[in-house]
């Protein structure tokens, strides 16, 4: 009784005093909290299509999955079967996503999420996409502002689809502990969250990859430092632990991969998280300097789905070299058993578990921890990955707040999206393909850069002779030839997909480089090679060929670089020779890029000393154009005046 009477006189005083609520009924028998995680929705409002549990389930037997109504349909059941719970991300909420989200500025996103019941979620790369500002503005509410200080008729349109005008902003809290303001030394968002559970405190600690300067545009990230991930957290344990806190998850977006022979299982950790040279993964080097504090690490980033944690063994089915399942004398498949880690050795040696979730809303991490309310400590994690199955055995509805303001946006956005742009003859995936050796030549990409010469190659538009698109500016699945559930017919492209392979909104801009600054842009491809820290591949546009040598060094990879004519083949013009020399180093020309690589995005800062720029179209403009001239012949990728491939590996 004296208890209550304290924490009663207490919340009388200070009414902004929290937890007495839950201090009175504290026990001492341990409990257990789940916590929901996932990552890397990027807006996909929409389902992304089918997901299997691993591999070894055949096409055609994948549910279909995802759907922001069918997210919160499952996070609703999982939050049912405990009432101490918490829903969480690893970041990439926003940004990269597709037109129902993209057109209206995300803020179908952040509404969705509102409903769906996230709380806490790390700042993702793609947060930045539109800058600090932006991100500001979805966090707080209010409606997107023109140049000249008016409403943007794209925003605030909740009126039409049943939410709040203006924008509510997010209810959930980006967090981001380790982006700093560069004047002031404060964090642009809180760096951790904490929510109370029988009177114990558990610490949410949110952050971005601290690489993301080197691929989000410049201008998304100015004014703003971006602080080691696993010095930032341990700097915190100490603050934590001042205010009585022992439970600590770190919510960090980046991630890694599962690499050795596996079915890919979305509850596998096969590799160990391992890059495919050995090397401990990128989380896997977070983990490894983390505080013995942590107790649990959500990630994300890398659109994996992995479970480091408890489970002890990982069965595969194995199959011969065709990849057929192999049985034994009494026709039972033959399986192996494989010791799995038990999660990430963090500073101490001691394993973490560490998660990851897919990406588009595919899977949720189902996370239950069992907390010690003396010692304030969690002590078990058991963490599982499941599938937001839609069909095919699934048993959850989809909410119905969600679906109707999903469909409300679809309706405002169905007409520009389900538009017939352009025809192709078949896919043109965002993935490299064979040709030229396997050097980074990519279809989807060829049509982009293609797109963004014609656009630009007039005197009065940049005088252009070559353009070059990042790769990881075209996003999955590229171009696809079978109709999509528009009902456009196979071959057609409609706008909503042509936005789907390039989302970015990024503006052409064209510049003078020197042929030796354009080979050492073409060398910068390679990590290591003045400050690259990822192979990058840039994809070129016909009529522009070179051949790299990969086991070369830095700066002498790149050899036999010309200017050919799109029809004969015939070469018009040697600007690097057989052997890698330049042949004139002074001459100069015109190359068209997006502002995303032109302010040295990607790693590329080779771009930054072009000269003499000239604003153009943004991207989606110049490839819609582009595929107007393929409405009546379509885009055939084997044309011969497309002059593939354009890259060529030694």
């Amino acid at each position: 009784m004296q208890v209550r009477l304290i924490c009663a006189s207490l919340a009388l005083a200070f009414s902004s005093f929290a937890g007495c609520a839950v201090a009175q009924t504290a026990t001492k028998a341990p409990f257990t909290v789940k916590i929901i995680g996932f990552n890397d929705f990027h807006g996909t409002l929409k389902s992304p299509g089918t997901f299997g549990q691993n591999t070894n389930v055949i096409a055609a037997n994948r549910p279909t999955v995802g759907g922001a109504d069918y997210v919160a349909g499952y996070i609703a059941n999982l939050k049912a079967q405990n009432p101490l719970n918490v829903v969480v991300g690893a970041g990439d909420f926003i940004g990269a996503s597709p037109l129902i989200s993209a057109l209206f500025f995300d803020e179908p996103t952040v509404e969705a999420l509102n409903r769906i019941g996230l709380e806490f979620n790390a700042v993702g790369n793609h947060e930045f996409d539109k800058g600090a500002a932006e991100l500001l503005r979805l966090q707080n509410g209010g409606c997107k502002l023109t140049a000249g200080g008016q409403q943007d008729p794209n925003s605030c349109r909740g009126g039409q689809v049943g939410t709040p005008v203006p924008f509510e902003g997010a209810k959930f809290k980006w967090l981001s502990a380790n982006v700093t303001n560069t004047a002031t030394g404060k964090t642009l968002l809180p760096a951790y969250g904490v929510k109370t559970f029988n009177g114990v405190k558990v610490a949410f600690i949110g952050m971005t990859l601290k690489a993301t300067p080197s691929i989000v545009t410049p201008t998304g990230v100015a004014g703003l430092s971006f602080q080691d991930e696993a010095d930032t957290v341990n700097a915190l344990v100490p603050r934590l632990r001042a205010q009585g806190i022992e439970s600590i998850v770190v919510l960090v977006h980046q991630g890694g991969f599962q690499t050795s022979p596996n079915l890919g299982d979305i509850n596998g950790c096969d590799g160990e998280l391992k890059n495919a040279d050995g090397s401990p993964s990128d989380i896997a080097k977070i983990v490894a300097r983390l505080d013995d504090a942590v107790d649990l690490v959500v990630s994300g980033h890398t659109h994996s789905a992995y479970n480091c944690s408890a489970a002890t063994v990982a069965t595969a089915t194995v199959r011969d070299a065709a990849g057929v399942a192999l049985k034994d004398a009494a026709g039972n498949t033959v399986t192996s058993v494989t010791p799995r880690p038990t999660g990430l050795p963090n500073k101490a040696g001691r394993l973490i578990p560490v998660t990851s979730a897919s990406a588009f809303g595919r899977v949720l991490t189902d996370i239950d921890v069992t907390i010690n309310p003396v010692t304030r400590n969690i002590t078990a994690v058991n963490p599982t990955n499941r599938l937001v199955a839609q069909n095919k055995g699934a048993t959850v509805a989809p909410t119905a707040a969600v679906t109707s303001l999903v469909t409300g946006y679809d309706a405002l956005v169905s007409p520009l999206a389900n538009s017939v742009i352009g025809k192709i003859t078949t896919d043109l995936p965002n993935s490299a393909d064979t040709s030229g050796n396997g050097a980074g030549n990519m279809p989807a990409g060829e049509l982009i850069a293609d797109a963004q010469l014609a656009a630009t190659s007039a005197p009065d538009f940049g005088g252009a002779v070559i353009a070059l698109m990042n790769p990881g500016g075209v996003r999955a699945p590229g171009f696809t030839f079978a109709s999509s559930a528009a009902g456009e017919g196979n071959g057609n492209v409609t706008y909503g997909e042509a936005f789907t392979a390039q989302p970015f909104g990024n503006t052409l801009v064209t510049v003078t480089l020197s042929a030796q600054q354009l080979k050492n842009a073409l060398e910068q491809q390679f990590v290591g090679c003045r400050g690259q820290g990822t192979q990058r591949i840039l994809v070129p546009s016909a009529g522009f060929k070179y051949t790299y040598v990969a086991a070369n060094a830095c700066d002498s990879r790149i050899q036999n670089m010309r200017l050919v004519d799109v029809n004969s083949g015939a070469v018009i013009e040697q600007i690097v020779d057989a052997s890698g020399a330049v042949v004139d180093a002074a001459k100069t020309y015109r190359v068209t890029i997006n502002n995303f690589l032109q302010t040295g995005g990607d790693g590329f800062t080779t771009f930054i000393g072009g000269t003499s720029p000239v604003g153009g179209a943004q991207d989606i403009d110049a490839l819609t154009a582009y595929l107007a001239d393929y409405l009546v012949t379509p885009y055939n990728p084997t044309a011969a005046t497309l002059q593939k491939p354009r890259i060529t590996k030694q």
